[in-house]
């Protein structure tokens, strides 16, 4: 049997909900703790206004980059037990407040497209929130599979609501 090859993934993290910066942060660690992943890069916390329901607090976001022997439905499972952990609510409200999301953003090269999962993430070329944090850890990439150039996209992209932490 012949080993897995490991392929670079990105992880956007996000959390609005009791204490964000401390959920985003443990997040982080979590991802170290990942079987058969090393954790390459993470970005700088950011701070965004949120998209869906009114009235709900700003989001602590980053990325994260993995390289993982994972495959993707297992790298899945992982990210979503330590959403679980951090007592993430799936209640039916898209966009809604929420203590922890992690979204599997890009898996290498691959594009998936299954009722559980869609890579690259479907919603990642509008949102400042996720590519400004890729860039900054993924400044060289040049195309995101099916979606375009990365310094394309960011440069499209108003940075209106979001702001990097220091």
């Amino acid at each position: 049997m012949s080993e897995v090859q490991a392929v670079t993934a990105y992880v956007g993290l996000g959390s609005n909900l009791a204490h964000p910066r401390q959920q985003v942060e443990a997040a982080l660690q979590a991802l170290t703790e990942f079987r058969d992943s090393r954790l390459l890069s993470r970005s700088s916390l950011y701070r965004s206004r949120a998209i869906g329901p009114r009235n709900q607090p700003d989001y602590i976001n980053a990325v994260a980059g993995l390289s993982t022997r994972l495959d993707p439905d297992a790298l899945l499972d992982a990210l979503q037990a330590v959403e679980q952990t951090h007592r993430r609510r799936r209640d039916g409200e898209r966009w809604g407040p929420r203590t922890l999301d992690l979204d599997l953003l890009v898996y290498g090269d691959r594009q998936i497209d299954t009722p559980r999962l869609r890579v690259p993430h479907p919603e990642m070329a509008n949102r400042a929130f996720v590519l400004f944090p890729l860039s900054e850890i993924a400044p060289g990439w040049m195309e995101i599979a099916g979606i375009g150039p990365l310094q394309r996209l960011t440069q499209v992209l108003s940075g209106d609501g979001v702001e990097r932490l220091q």
